[in-house]
């Protein structure tokens, strides 16, 4: 999968993975959407790097758009946002997080 890394990937990627690789990952994994020019965007990574730098999880992070399959699928309506995933399945999500915190909440739901 192109658009992931373990703990804390800096980087939005353009190449979204298909909607089947992520409804099929397996364990715990946190999908994030936004875009590297959002304001709201920028303003959150320092708490999510926060929480998920030292965390041994897959981190993947899309950059979303109008007509993006993925974003869609999830029902993305604001940036950032942030979900945790566990066997594909979203357990719980956080939109425009400020604080570490707010990140660290929806970790806690695994």
């Amino acid at each position: 999968m192109k658009a992931s890394t373990i703990g804390f990937k800096p980087d939005y990627d353009e190449d979204a993975p298909a909607i089947e690789d992520v409804t099929h990952l397996k364990g715990l994994a946190v999908i994030e959407f936004g875009a590297p020019w959002c304001p709201h965007c920028q303003g959150a990574q320092d708490a999510i790097k926060e929480v998920l730098e030292p965390t041994p999880m897959l981190h993947i992070k899309v950059f979303d758009g109008k007509g993006k399959a993925l974003g869609r699928h999830f029902k993305v309506k604001l940036w950032p946002t942030v979900i945790l995933l566990k066997d594909g399945v979203e357990v719980s999500r956080v939109v425009r997080p400020t604080e570490t915190h707010e990140v660290q909440a929806i970790m806690e739901e695994a």
